[in-house]
């Protein structure tokens, strides 16, 4: 390609690009609207992403129903950019993209490499996961998609043959350093207890105590994420977001169903723009959290619109099969693509 062929690509392109600003628009809420039909959609095909985990890829579990599959979010106000995969590789050629998080936060991993992958087939992937960092990369963009664990955003330590989980600590932030988008996520571990929960003890500051009230702990543990950003990340080489709560669905009277008592069989989302049982009270933590960080972090407010999925789930055609419902998780293709349409929104729009 000459130099006048690449010029006028490049500034095609940005057009595009500033078309697609505009039809979000300043004053435009991209997390109000309602979920509507759409039979363009899904976004791909989870036969054309042979790396879906088992528990997301519910087609391949034999769920029946494909409808779910079938909406699209549609704000209020203004319409949101269809995610286009080209796009994203163009604009974040050379750039590092990192999810912290649990595996919420690796449900939207999934779901970016997927919808990636399938916009440009032809072009050569690598998948590799090194200790707890897994890695998805285009070497023909030098575009690489990160995921690592970390369920509570702070530390874990062993001492003494006992598992602390420090409020105030936060060293594996160094591995964060240096990317150029940050997403992170926490909430659905913090409820864990018995065996199932990955601590002995919970410290904050120098008390250490069998356990403490769980909502207070994840919002101890959110400031001290809140602090490591205001010493760490410098806004012009990093954008920071932060994945709002995802929601569940086990109890249907959050969503004023007498006739239902989970996600189980559910085949259609909740049409209106209201979630009859309100905003958890975690992510109404969270947000009161981000406005206390001086540095500029994007909230990925997927919960108001998540919550009237209850649909999305992958059930009993999750990782346990028919002896689980799983009610947590999401399908792919599914509720997450959206998410990843609306990080791709606000990364246009900065």
């Amino acid at each position: 390609m000459g130099p006048f062929a690449f010029a006028t690509s490049l500034f095609l392109f940005l057009i595009e690009i500033c078309q697609q600003v505009d039809g979000i628009g300043s004053k435009c809420d991209i997390y109000k609207g309602k979920w509507v039909f759409d039979a363009s959609y899904p976004l791909y095909n989870s036969s054309n992403c042979p790396f879906i985990h088992q528990e997301f890829n519910c087609q391949n579990n034999g769920r029946p129903d494909r409808l779910y599959q079938n909406f699209r979010w549609q704000p209020t106000s203004c319409n949101l950019p269809r995610f286009n995969g080209k796009d994203f590789l163009r604009k974040f050629r050379g750039k590092r993209i990192m999810f912290v998080g649990d595996s919420l936060g690796l449900n939207q991993w999934q779901s970016l490499t997927c919808l990636l992958h399938t916009a440009s087939p032809q072009d050569p992937y690598i998948s590799q996961r090194v200790v707890a960092i897994s890695t998805f990369s285009f070497p023909t963009y030098g575009v690489s998609i990160m995921f690592l664990r970390n369920a509570f955003l702070v530390d874990i330590v062993n001492e003494k043959d006992r598992r602390v989980l420090k409020l105030n600590s936060i060293g594996n932030g160094r591995i964060w350093k240096g990317y150029d988008v940050l997403i992170f996520d926490t909430w659905h571990w913090w409820l864990l207890t018995g065996r199932k929960q990955p601590w002995d003890y919970v410290q904050d500051n120098n008390i250490t105590r069998k356990d403490m009230n769980r909502t207070v702990a994840y919002k101890k543990a959110l400031r001290t994420w809140a602090r490591w950003v205001n010493l760490n990340v410098d806004p012009a080489k990093t954008k920071v977001f932060f994945q709002g709560v995802s929601p569940d669905h086990v109890d249907s009277r959050d969503w004023a169903d007498p006739t239902a008592k989970t996600c189980r069989g559910e085949t259609w989302p909740i049409l209106s723009t209201e979630y009859p049982g309100g905003s958890p009270s975690p992510q109404d933590v969270l947000k009161r959290v981000l406005r206390s960080v001086s540095k500029k972090v994007h909230l990925l407010d997927i919960t108001g619109l998540s919550q009237l999925r209850k649909d999305g789930h992958p059930s009993a055609f999750g990782y346990g099969g028919h002896r689980g419902n799983d009610c947590t998780h999401w399908c792919l293709p599914g509720v997450p693509d959206t998410w990843n349409e609306l990080l791709f929104a606000t990364l246009i729009q900065t």
